[in-house]
């Protein structure tokens, strides 16, 4: 599950880094364009935020499941 919640967090940066990029070339700019550069950059700025949560969620998924293992483990030693 950490490694799924890695994945997207990659995925949501990277779609942030486009939107960002988008918002920094003449695209954004052209009329007849999806939105304007304001739009751009507030939807790149919540893809990283979520990308960073995704990657928070990840991390704790992943130290939680390597402190049940060394629970179980130690149950197990003990007699």
């Amino acid at each position: 599950m950490g490694r799924n919640l890695y994945i997207l967090a990659a995925s949501l940066a990277l779609f942030a880094l486009i939107s960002c990029g988008v918002a920094s070339s003449n695209i954004a700019q052209q009329p007849g364009s999806p939105g304007d550069v304001s739009l751009w950059r507030t939807m790149g700025l919540a893809l990283f935020v979520l990308a960073l949560v995704a990657a928070l969620a990840g991390v704790l998924f992943s130290l939680f499941e390597q402190a049940e293992r060394r629970t179980d483990e130690a149950r197990r030693r003990r007699p």
